[in-house]
């Protein structure tokens, strides 16, 4: 993380034990990684920003390790999800640059994950707040578990700031009956079924 100069981090968990039905045995548990770190080519143009890539991945290897251990362990893992929210003098390819180096933490980190990570990012202001996409960890269509979760802390990012975020969680949604693939069929041969 030389080059990386993080400035904090917040971690955040939500057990969800009804949605208006019969309460669960077990609730649903999201929980999310921030890091607010500065943004290395805030302000500017640069052409060649992919070695900051590099840099990245110790931060979301040290993110991920701390949100599955904050959520109980990786056996309880079954969702996930990834994004960023850039301040003002960045512009949205400076969050893109999170891509590989969050989601690979965290397939790192949960030895059975097949499925693609999903994500979101965007421009925004100070105190901002962004929809994470969750998928189930090992077949994308698994659609009992596509659900998000609302991140955001009060005083980032900054305008020359990346606030880079980790989501992870351990079950379907609440009361799910949407239909679709159960994660019971999942296949497991391609992370989409």
């Amino acid at each position: 993380m030389s080059k990386v100069n993080l400035r904090k981090t917040a971690f955040s968990l939500e057990d969800v034990f009804h949605e208006g039905g019969p309460v669960a045995r077990v609730p649903l548990r999201r929980g999310a990684a921030l890091a607010i770190i500065e943004n290395p080519f805030a302000g500017r143009y640069e052409a060649d920003i992919q070695w900051f890539m590099e840099d990245l991945k110790p931060l979301g290897l040290d993110m991920a390790q701390r949100l599955i251990a904050l959520l109980g362990g990786a056996e309880y893992i079954e969702g996930y999800g990834k994004g960023a929210m850039i301040g003002e003098a960045g512009e949205l390819e400076h969050g893109a640059l999170w891509h590989a180096p969050g989601g690979y933490a965290m397939r790192e980190c949960l030895d059975n994950s097949k499925a693609i990570v999903p994500s979101t990012k965007k421009v925004v202001g100070v105190g901002a707040r962004i929809d994470i996409p969750i998928t189930h960890i090992n077949a994308s269509y698994v659609r009992s578990h596509f659900d998000s979760m609302e991140v955001g802390i009060n005083d980032a990012p900054k305008a020359d700031e990346l606030a880079l975020i980790l989501v992870m969680s351990t079950g379907p949604r609440i009361h799910d009956r949407a239909g679709g693939l159960t994660a019971k069929d999942i296949t497991g041969e391609d992370g989409l079924r």
